[in-house]
Parts: C-alpha cells; structure tokens; sequence
C-alpha cells in the first residue's frame, strides 16, 4: 500500500477510473466500497464523489471503454468490406488489438456476472457482438472460406474463448506485441477452421 500523501492528490477523471478498474480487478466490484476507492486513491468519498457520482458510475464508463472499443472493430473498413472469411480474420485481430490496447477493461468486462443494471447492460452488449461474430462465421462457411461441420455459434464461443484467454496471461512490454500476437491467434484459431 502507498504511503500517505500530503495534500490532495492530483488526479483527473481518467486516471481515477484507470485506478478504479484496477481495484475493481483486485477485489471484485462488488467486494469494492468507496471507501475503500478513496483510500487507494489517497482522496476523502466527498473527493471522489466530485469526480464521479458512484462507484457504478465508474463500472459503467470502464464496461462502455471496453464494449465501445470492441464494437468499433466491427465498423472499420476491414471489418465491413471484402470476402466473409477476410472480416472474420479482420474482427479477430482488431479484438486481439483491443485487448492488448484495454487490457484492464477488457479484463473486468469479462469478469462481471449481471449483479447489477450496469453489468446486465453490459453483457447484452457482449451478447449483441456475439451474434455479430457469429453470423460473420455462418456467413463465411456459406462462401467455403471456413469448415461448415462446426455450429457458427460454437465456433465464435471457441474463438473469443482463445482470444478472450489472452486477458489471463499476456504482460504488456513483453516480447510479443500485439500484431505478433494477433498472428498468433489466427494461426492457430484459423487455421483449425478453415476447409482443406
């Protein structure tokens, strides 16, 4: 634990919800008081409440950086033009990107259960990304990019399943950077799906 500092601390909003997600990864969001945020914050509750109106205020905004990131994919170029099997590589990439990039958002966004409206919200936007994966799947074993004898649904849940892995394990500054990883990933995710 940091030693106690004189004086306020200087954060601003984004450094406050960094530190916020990273206790809400420690203990869980639900085992996390205020109060115990203000104290890893060095701030009084009332300081803390200046910035942000709750603690589900700052899980809100942490699940939308996470979600809003990965949804983003789905709108690039990459991810809207071209064959069905070339979005799918293009979308698992860019979601290899995000987790690299929001390691600790992403990383919370999968651990929250539904406990509240926020997480509930939260998981139907996941939901909603999943479909969109999927039918990127069915559509590319329609085109014979991908092997048709594994479920589209399945198939997605077994991709995320590797991608979203990577929140477990990967250190940022290590010797793998985000491209080399996101190669990584399709190699061995891809290539196990594609026709022969």
């Amino acid at each position: 634990m940091p030693a106690a500092r004189r004086g306020r601390p200087g954060y601003d909003q984004r450094q406050i919800l960094e530190i916020a997600v990273q206790v809400f990864i420690e203990h869980g969001y639900d085992a996390t008081s205020v109060a115990s945020l203000a104290e890893r914050l060095g701030l009084s509750k009332s300081a803390l409440y200046h910035h942000y109106a709750s603690k589900e205020r700052l899980l809100e905004l942490a699940l939308d950086e996470a979600m809003g990131s990965l949804e983003a994919v789905l709108r690039e170029p990459g991810a809207t033009a071209g064959s069905a099997g070339d979005r799918l590589e293009y979308v698992l990439r860019g979601a290899v990107r995000v987790l690299v990039d929001k390691l600790a958002y992403v990383t919370l966004l999968l651990r929250v259960r539904g406990n509240s409206d926020v997480e509930r919200a939260a998981l139907q936007r996941r939901r909603g990304f999943d479909d969109q994966i999927t039918d990127m799947v069915r559509a590319a074993q329609a085109e014979g990019t991908v092997r048709a004898d594994v479920g589209a649904a399945v198939a997605t849940r077994l991709l995320f399943g590797m991608v979203n892995s990577i929140v477990e394990w990967y250190r940022p500054g290590g010797p793998e950077g985000a491209e080399a990883l996101a190669d990584d990933v399709l190699t061995i995710a891809l290539d196990g799906l594609r026709t022969r």
